[in-house]
């Protein structure tokens, strides 16, 4: 078995500071679904996903919630402690299941002062997230459903480094605030074109390059604004 990959803001930093923080991280096992904080909660953790990746996602009142962004190898959950914010912003819950590195809030607290490489680089990806959270509030009024399910596809595809995953039409509604049956049609559309085989909840991309062109330009947009500020 290929051994998992490193985090990629863990990787960025240099030898020294990247040895310190291992040190204070626990490894931990992410199970689909797993609710990993609430808005309004204290943080008592952060994560730094390997291979598994966490939605975030945001509710008003009554209303089920929608997605607004998205971690995996690429980034972190609890990168508000950056900011000096002890207060969760979002939902985040686990959307594939994988492995992750966690670290208690007080000693996260206490790395982030003693290194300034890591406080760099939590603040580029605080960046990036920010860019992330207005791409999804614009893609999601202006953009159909079609596009923004590729664009869904891409960046699930791209956390789980896997050309299959599992997701329901459930859960791909409530991610993308939209009904099931604009889902189903959706799906059944990327489907019938080649680009993805689904069934009873498998997904599996079968044409990359026809799902990025089918993807609303969002998506090139946040790949883009990453690989600006962290490479």
């Amino acid at each position: 078995m290929a051994a998992v990959a490193e985090n990629h803001l863990i990787a960025l930093l240099p030898r020294r500071d990247r040895s310190r923080l291992l040190g204070i991280c626990e490894s931990v096992q992410l199970e689909l679904g797993r609710v990993l904080c609430s808005p309004g909660e204290s943080t008592r953790h952060v994560y730094f996903p390997n291979d598994c990746f966490i939605s975030l996602a945001t509710g008003i009142e009554d209303e089920p919630g929608i997605e607004v962004g998205m971690v995996g190898r690429e980034g972190m959950l609890g990168a508000q402690l950056a900011l000096g914010v002890g207060t969760v912003p979002l939902h985040a819950l686990v959307q594939g299941a994988g492995t992750a590195r966690r670290i208690a809030a007080a000693p996260f607290r206490r790395e982030l002062g003693a290194s300034r490489a890591l406080q760099r680089a939590l603040n580029r990806y605080v960046c990036v997230l920010m860019a992330q959270l207005a791409t999804s509030s614009a893609c999601t009024r202006f953009h159909r459903v079609g596009p923004r399910l590729a664009r869904w596809l891409l960046m699930s595809q791209d956390r789980a480094h896997s050309d299959s995953f599992h997701v329901t039409h459930e859960f791909l509604a409530f991610m993308l605030g939209v009904r099931r049956v604009g889902i189903t049609r959706a799906a059944g559309d990327l489907q019938r074109h080649g680009f993805i085989r689904y069934h009873r909840g498998d997904i599996t991309v079968l044409d990359r390059a026809a799902l990025e062109a089918a993807a609303c330009s969002c998506y090139a947009a946040d790949q883009h604004a990453y690989e600006r500020l962290l490479g």
